[in-house]
């Protein structure tokens, strides 16, 4: 048997849309308003936010080009959240 470090713990994994969730409230950017700027349904961005749907690649990347926040780190945050 071995013991695992406390820096080999595992952290917990985020949902993307929580984090964006909270990114677009502190911008204070409505929900509909941000699923018109990039070009997606209502219903797709708010099943994001509440962690139902996951978060593509092609939308990570409509996010950054949105908010300047890099797709690589919306990817990674959903590969962990999956993991």
């Amino acid at each position: 048997m071995f013991a695992l470090k406390k820096e080999s713990m595992p952290s917990i994994a985020v949902h993307p849309g929580f984090v964006l969730k909270e990114e677009l409230e502190s911008r204070n950017i409505t929900q509909r308003k941000f699923a018109e700027v990039i070009g997606v349904p209502y219903t797709q961005l708010n099943e994001i936010l509440n962690e139902k749907r996951p978060m593509s690649a092609d939308f990570a990347l409509a996010v950054e080009a949105a908010l300047g926040i890099k797709a690589y780190i919306w990817v990674k945050l959903q590969a962990d959240y999956n993991l």
